[in-house]
């Protein structure tokens, strides 16, 4: 990807450029006067609270002058870079021309939805728009219930799939979203390399032990009358919580042998993030639903369900319209990502920076007593940070050091408690790549240091 004529081209010595204190006083100032007024921040911004006042490619660059490496993407949304010129010049042209006109199709519309189909592997041919990924699964929830005539939903610890409505009840529950899950809706535990709940008898995490629970636990727990399993195929909000390589698949066939449809909220991980359009392609294991989102539009709101061809004369029975989605913008920004991640052959870009990410974490891992354990898939991976390797503790105090140790010195990514999240722009050279690396792992050394590992 390193081409000075390229759009988004930086100079790898020129960043990232801090001249001011993170935050500097002109952040400080508007967060004194938004903070007034704007209530419930992200864990990314009371951290490090800067103000950002433009972003150019894989840079941010906050009112101080600050200028950043972005391993954020906004939140896993700007796949291909901030301001894109020929998705910024799409959305312009057609804010210009026709900005809604309900769900009627207009030229633009009939060109995503056509350039969608010949993208998808599948046979995911019944489509909606959205402007939510919050909406787009309420909706896939919903055609799951009119194809199967059966209202009961499993979907699996720690997994995020909205803010409303059954969305909520398809992720972990607090008590500000009610006394409980909506009635049908249950969670069950999915692999989780790193800390198993199922083992075989050598210690490797054995995934059958979950496929036979998953069996048990609709005999006894349910009334047998699953709609669906929905499930993220990487887990974000959990941390990048990848599943081991055999369990898509030996889901999907559990679900076939019992009539139950299998969701897949790619609103995350779809759209190049992982090197394909469609995360779960890396398993082979085909949905029967998904939900797209983030990085669909590369920053402008715009998310869709696809449903297999099988079924999608369901999205018939669902009222799916709605007052934003496809409108001519928004199908405009979409059509566009689509088109310059395969003008740009940004799939195997982001395979290729994948693979250093890889053999970079390993070297962390090895390096750092902290670190637990590393994982990723093109431009989506996590690092885990334990008190101790052997009990594997989750260490909160040592992730929020880091954080905002690497924040501080020019990097703009993502916490999660003791899991570090990274996701950067999938247009990212590799000499950039690696000084966003260099950051972290100086942070990780620093903490280290303070907490006395060292």
């Amino acid at each position: 990807m390193a081409n000075n004529n390229y759009w988004a081209y930086v100079a790898p010595s020129s960043i990232p450029n801090i001249v001011t204190d993170v935050p500097g006083p002109k952040s400080r100032e508007y967060n004194a006067r938004g903070m007034k007024y704007m209530i419930g921040y992200s864990s990314q911004v009371t951290l490090c609270p800067v103000v950002f006042d433009r972003g150019h490619g894989v840079t941010l660059t906050d009112v101080d002058g600050n200028t950043y490496i972005d391993f954020s993407s906004g939140i896993y949304v700007t796949t291909l870079g901030h301001c894109h010129p020929k998705i910024s010049e799409a959305v312009a042209r057609h804010a210009k021309n026709l900005m809604n006109c309900h769900d009627f199709n207009t030229p633009v519309k009939v060109e995503l939805l056509e350039k969608l189909a010949q993208v998808q592997p599948w046979d995911l041919t019944g489509m909606q728009l959205y402007d939510s990924g919050t909406t787009a699964v309420e909706a896939g929830i919903r055609v799951c219930r009119a194809a199967t005539g059966k209202s009961e939903f499993i979907s699996c610890f720690m997994d995020f799939h909205g803010k409303s409505g059954h969305s909520v009840s398809c992720g972990k529950m607090n008590a500000t979203n009610g006394g409980g899950r909506s009635q049908g809706f249950y969670m069950v535990p999915r692999p989780y390399p790193y800390r198993p709940m199922f083992t075989k008898a050598n210690g490797d995490i054995d995934t059958d032990a979950y496929i036979n629970f998953f069996g048990e636990f609709i005999e006894y727990a349910t009334t047998g009358n699953i709609a669906a399993f929905v499930l993220e195929p990487v887990q974000g909000w959990a941390g990048s919580v990848f599943p081991p390589d055999d369990f898509f698949p030996k889901l999907r066939k559990f679900c076939d042998e019992r009539g139950i449809l299998l969701m897949a909220d790619e609103v995350l991980t779809g759209m190049g993030r992982t090197g394909k359009y469609f995360c779960m392609e890396h398993w082979d294991a085909r949905p029967d639903v998904v939900t797209v989102g983030k990085g669909f539009g590369n920053g402008f709101p715009v998310t869709g369900m696809l449903v297999s061809e099988r079924y999608k004369e369901s999205i018939n029975k669902i009222s799916a319209s709605t007052s934003y989605g496809g409108n001519p913008m928004a199908c405009a920004a979409a059509l566009a990502s689509i088109e310059v991640i395969e003008e740009e052959n940004l799939l195997d870009n982001a395979l290729m920076l994948g693979e250093y990410f890889d053999r970079r974490m390993a070297e962390i891992k090895n390096n750092h007593p902290i670190v637990g354990d590393v994982r990723g898939k093109g431009c989506l991976q996590g690092i885990e940070l334990v008190k101790d390797r052997a009990t594997k503790e989750p260490f909160p105090d040592a992730g929020k050091l880091v954080y905002q140790k690497a924040f501080a010195k020019g990097l703009a990514w993502v916490p999660a408690g003791h899991i570090l999240r990274m996701s950067p722009p999938i247009i990212m050279d590799i000499d950039v790549a690696a000084k966003g690396m260099d950051i972290i792992e100086e942070s990780i050394a620093e903490t280290e240091k303070e907490l006395g590992y060292c």
